[in-house]
């Protein structure tokens, strides 16, 4: 088999390891993938003491003979133990991301600010010296070059997204990432930013479903 597909992304953090599920493919496929890099391409995490594994399926929802099958492909190798098999229903993913969604448009100018518990939608520009911040998302449809804070009150999933992404400063909870070399951002493509293993990451939105499996719709 040749993984060209990310059905089943592996990642590491405090807690052992997390398997994050495509909810969109076949099972089938899921199950070959899952299967290939536990034997193949991953084989070196099977070697070792006992790592807790939390699997994260996204909207699928499994049955019962679904996650038998699962756990008897992961219960199969000795050092993994599976502490949670966990879905988010697709009616709550939506109403995580629209709730409250608030609109707005204008300028910010240097000294000005604005603060929102809601997400927001921005339709203009922030300029150097200028400040945004929300709760959740920020989403602004325009030049981001001031500072830009999502999920102040510490919700480290949310994120920033720009049509022009040149900040002086991104925060996201209470991770701070400055303005990354302009030589490095010279992309006429909007850009978001958030946090994996409270590392700060800006990609192409194109790239938004793997980090959110429900996008904004407005």
């Amino acid at each position: 088999m040749t993984a060209t597909k990310e059905h089943v992304t592996i990642k590491g953090n405090k807690d052992g390891l997390v398997f994050l599920f495509n909810d969109h493919c076949e099972f089938p496929d899921l199950l070959s993938e899952l299967q290939y890099k536990l034997e193949k391409s991953h084989q070196q995490i099977l070697s070792g003491p006992t790592i807790d594994v939390h699997i994260k399926l996204g909207e699928r929802e499994l049955d019962v003979q679904q996650e038998e099958e699962i756990k008897k492909l992961v219960g199969h190798h000795g050092n993994l133990l599976i502490q949670s098999i966990e879905s988010t229903p697709k009616e709550q993913i939506e109403k995580n991301i629209h709730q409250d969604l608030k609109i707005m448009n204008g300028i910010v100018r240097s000294g000005q600010s604005i603060h929102e518990d809601a997400p927001i939608l921005f339709m203009g520009d922030v300029n150097p010296g200028g400040m945004i911040s929300s709760n959740g998302d920020i989403y602004v449809m325009g030049a981001l070059r001031g500072l830009a804070h999502a999920g102040k009150n510490g919700n480290k999933d949310a994120i920033i997204a720009a049509s022009y992404m040149r900040p002086t400063q991104l925060r996201i909870a209470n991770i701070v990432s400055r303005s990354p070399d302009e030589s490095a951002n010279e992309g006429a493509y909007m850009e978001f930013a958030y946090l994996d293993e409270d590392h700060m990451q800006v990609g192409k939105i194109s790239e938004l479903h793997k980090v959110r499996p429900v996008a904004l719709q407005f």
